[in-house]
């Protein structure tokens, strides 16, 4: 290449670097959201066409050789590797045990001092590193200073992508951490949490949020008597910004987590590989890496102390750019990747297009079942009668359909749920008479109702409704729709009001009009539309919880 061009092409390399440091990129333009949502499903669809190319974007015979080379290790280093790591994580379960035993509630509610501090903590420690030696991570680079309690009794860990992500925990010396109160349950894991004096929060439980609010508070104004605080933002509280709410004006420490191998086995997405799969196949490589960087503490502005929202923006942004990937809104809420678009939650990819293809792959057109659904009443089925009417006869293909719809105490689930599903997937219907069959399955007609529309569709059905066609989450549509009946004294919508809202809205209207069309969507060659890793795992922007 001749200087100059060289030169032109660095120069505008630099320029560009700097622009995006400084929070702008020169070749990029803002789209109105839905487009950007949009983009991202095309971009999804396209790098699934993609994803047979390794990684490193070598060809085939370069697949066939690490089939080989996969097949070898995973026979011969892999077991090894598995077993002498189980026995060291037993092991660990003495030292937890020593720290906390005979102690009392009252006293596990300080730090813990003295002998139990030095020995069992020193000895966690060391156990900890030489377990993920035997998995195969020979190397931990640290980058960057750890910041003291003191600077910043916070340390925020992104991304988090495996579940061998807590071994940032060994240069950050075994931080307290938070974690769901369901892995007390775990052998040994449950003892490591004891011995750590993890903060526990149950994801079904807000009185346990508000718990976790205060005991953060408490600990991270200590004045540096407690150690510090580390949370994987993507996993414990669902998304960043609920992270960053639980302490607004408390300096935190971004820290970032890399895997730069060769070939990536680490993953574990939210559709991907099991936990076995990708623990025989990290231990099949010869060396794993990992780098761990600390950036600078980031200190919040007076603005950003006011605004929790602004805050974690913000902090998004610079571990965004320190990485060299973009920002996203999406957050995973249980384990389903959602994204936020106007006044809407909506999945990335809704069940109702896995759905329609395991009835093409059933060989069922949706437009041939007779639904004989009643309008404005339940009529709860069982799997059989499922079967039965949409002339289902693998049972493994029953299952995994009836499972799409959500069921009753009893195993049961409602027959307008699938008339409605069934009705999107047919393709035959607008938008308008889509959006006025959902409102005469699910609309109601309450006996306290004096006068306005004889038929109103409550938060019940309008939540059912969303979560059937845009995969929102019941809590978040229920939530929408105590906003839309804010402007009437109902607690109801009218048919016009819904149409409104999902047809005529010029945001809501075009992403009801994408995400209705199903043919248009990944089809089954492609599951989860995303790039495939070498564990065969689809990345998503938000991975499993902690």
């Amino acid at each position: 290449m001749p200087r100059a061009v060289r030169h032109n092409t660095a120069a505008r390399g630099r320029e560009r670097l700097k622009s995006t440091r400084d929070g702008v990129d020169p070749t990029r333009k803002e789209r109105p959201e839905v487009e950007r949502t949009m983009h991202l499903v095309s971009v999804r669809r396209v790098m699934a066409l993609c994803s047979w190319v390794h990684p490193c974007g070598r060809g085939e015979a370069w697949r066939e050789h690490l089939s080989a080379e996969f097949c070898l290790l995973g026979a011969l280093l892999a077991p090894i590797r598995v077993l002498l790591a189980f026995i060291v994580l037993f092991l660990l379960w003495p030292f937890a045990w020593l720290q906390v035993a005979g102690l009392t509630e009252e006293q596990l509610q300080e730090p813990i001092t003295g002998w139990r501090k030095t020995v069992c903590h020193n000895g966690v420690l060391g156990l900890s590193r030489l377990l993920f030696f035997l998995l195969g991570f020979l190397r931990i680079r640290v980058r960057g200073q750890r910041a003291s309690r003191l600077q910043a009794p916070v340390l925020v860990a992104a991304p988090h992508s495996t579940f061998f992500d807590p071994i940032v925990l060994l240069p950050c010396d075994l931080p307290k951490v938070v974690s769901r109160a369901e892995n007390l349950s775990v052998p040994v894991i449950g003892a490591l949490l004891r011995f750590n004096q993890a903060i526990l929060v149950s994801r079904h439980d807000p009185a346990s949020r508000r718990r976790v609010v205060e005991e953060v508070r408490r600990r991270a104004t200590s004045g540096g008597k407690w150690p510090q605080v580390l949370f994987f933002p993507e996993g414990t509280c669902s998304n960043k910004k609920a992270l960053l709410k639980f302490k607004p004006g408390v300096p935190v420490q971004p820290v970032l987590i890399r895997y730069p191998n060769s070939l990536d086995t680490t993953s574990w997405a939210w559709r991907g590989p099991g936990v076995l799969k990708v623990l025989w196949l990290t231990a099949s490589q010869p060396c794993s890496i990992v780098d761990v960087e600390f950036l600078p503490v980031y200190r919040p502005s007076p603005e950003e102390s006011r605004d929790p929202t602004l805050y974690a923006n913000n902090v998004q942004r610079v571990m965004a750019q320190a990485l060299g990937i973009p920002a996203t809104e999406c957050e995973f809420v249980g384990s389903l990747p959602v994204i936020v678009v106007g006044r809407l939650k909506v999945a990335l990819e809704p069940q109702l297009w896995e759905l329609g293809r395991v009835l093409r792959k059933a060989g069922l057109s949706p437009g041939c079942v007779d639904t004989e659904a009643e309008p404005g009443r339940s009529r709860m089925i069982s799997q059989e009668e499922f079967a039965r009417q949409l002339q289902l006869s693998d049972p493994q293909m029953v299952a995994g359909a009836f499972s799409y719809f959500q069921q009753d105490a009893k195993g049961l689930v409602d027959f307008r749920d699938v008339a409605l599903a069934l009705a999107a997937l047919d393709g035959g219907r607008s938008l308008e008479e889509l959006t006025r069959l959902a409102f005469e399955l699910f609309a109601e007609e309450k006996e306290e109702q004096a006068e306005g529309p004889g038929r109103l569709l409550y938060k019940d059905g309008f939540s059912t409704i969303l979560h059937l066609l845009l995969g929102s989450p019941h809590p978040a549509a229920r939530t929408l729709h105590a906003e839309l009946c804010q402007a009437g004294a109902r607690q109801g919508l009218s048919l016009c009001e819904f149409q409104d809202f999902s047809v005529h809205h010029p945001l809501h209207g075009k992403l009801f009009g994408t995400y209705l069309r199903p043919s248009q969507a990944p089809n089954a060659s492609s599951p989860a539309s995303a790039p495939a890793l070498a564990n065969g795992a689809a990345q998503a922007p938000k991975q499993k919880g902690d």
